[in-house]
């Protein structure tokens, strides 16, 4: 159960959503209200091109709990989550989207379970009402991909549906488009993370955002978190072990046609002269990067007073 003077911040980000959001927020301030939630709504306004702008400041004007921000033009759902993370008061901190695909009477079950102890609910869609070639089967394949290479095996990474405590999403910066891995992120955080089934409905107005193009966005944000969760703080390992391994091989290569060569052997014309060039070069290349991201993971912690742990408590004889 939630404690009576917990604060709620919904952060909604939402573009071209005039139709939806309004039978939307009724829909969440009913859910909040029956359970004497004590709420916030944060609209982000990602710089829609309808009148989405208008029916927002309207409902301001009837909404008490409803805050929106504004963003200059379109910067994307990541930057939008963010605007709305970096505005919320709450002690829990609820993501859903604006097309009322997600189900806000889910909302007082994720709540539930962060206060049973987690730091992360998400929301798996398990029926999902998407179209099946264009959504649902790339985001499946995505799914796997993702957990296959994060070793974090949910479901679903793309549902916006999301319950974090506020203390994790203050440890959390979010780049490009890093909203989908957000569990991930928050993973690398050591926060402790469930899945649960919630509903999904169909969309009733306005068109998807998303395209077949997300799917080449994924991937290349899916190196990033990779390296991200190996490497963060020692990007040497990486970049190190991989230029050694470069240069042993290409210093065994060259010892073999240095043999050849005293043999009397023209090793001028042989392909293995320019792997061995190559492989040498890389070598040297990647263990170069190693030392410089090295620097680069030192000043960014640094510059930041940022640990490289986090402390979930602290017990001792001294505290009541």
């Amino acid at each position: 159960m939630s404690d009576i003077n917990q604060l709620i911040s919904i952060v909604i980000p939402v573009f071209n959503e005039s139709e939806s959001i309004g039978f939307l927020l009724d829909e969440l301030i009913n859910v909040m209200s029956s359970h004497n939630f004590n709420f916030e709504l944060i609209v982000v306004n990602d710089g829609s091109t309808d009148n989405t702008h208008q029916v927002l400041k309207q409902l301001t004007l009837k909404i008490k709990e409803l805050c929106v921000i504004s963003l200059r033009k379109n910067y994307g759902q990541t930057a939008a989550m963010s605007a709305g993370f970096d505005n919320s008061t709450g002690d829990i901190v609820i993501t859903l989207d604006g097309d009322l695909q997600n189900d806000p009477n889910d909302i007082p079950k994720l709540i539930s379970e962060i206060n049973n102890g987690y730091d992360l609910i998400c929301g798996w869609r398990f029926d999902r009402k998407d179209k099946l070639l264009n959504r649902k089967i790339p985001s499946k394949i995505a799914n796997k991909l993702i957990a296959q290479v994060t070793g974090l095996k949910f479901h679903d990474y793309g549902c916006s549906l999301k319950a974090f405590k506020k203390e994790i999403i203050d440890d959390i910066k979010l780049y490009g488009e890093l909203h989908r891995f957000l569990p991930v992120l928050a993973n690398i955080e050591g926060a402790r993370i469930k899945e649960i089934k919630v509903n999904h409905r169909s969309r009733k107005y306005g068109s998807s955002k998303y395209g077949i193009n997300r799917t080449f966005k994924v991937l290349m944000d899916l190196l990033t978190v990779w390296f991200m969760n190996k490497f963060l703080t020692r990007p040497m390992y990486g970049f190190g072990f991989a230029g050694i391994i470069s240069i042993l091989i290409s210093l065994v290569m060259s010892s073999y046609l240095i043999v050849l060569k005293l043999m009397g052997e023209d090793i001028g014309n042989r392909p293995m002269l320019m792997f061995t060039l190559i492989l040498g070069i890389a070598g040297v290349q990647l263990f170069s990067f190693g030392l410089l991201s090295e620097l680069l993971m030192r000043t960014y912690h640094e510059s930041q007073s940022r640990p490289i742990y986090r402390i979930r408590s602290i017990s001792s004889a001294n505290q009541n």
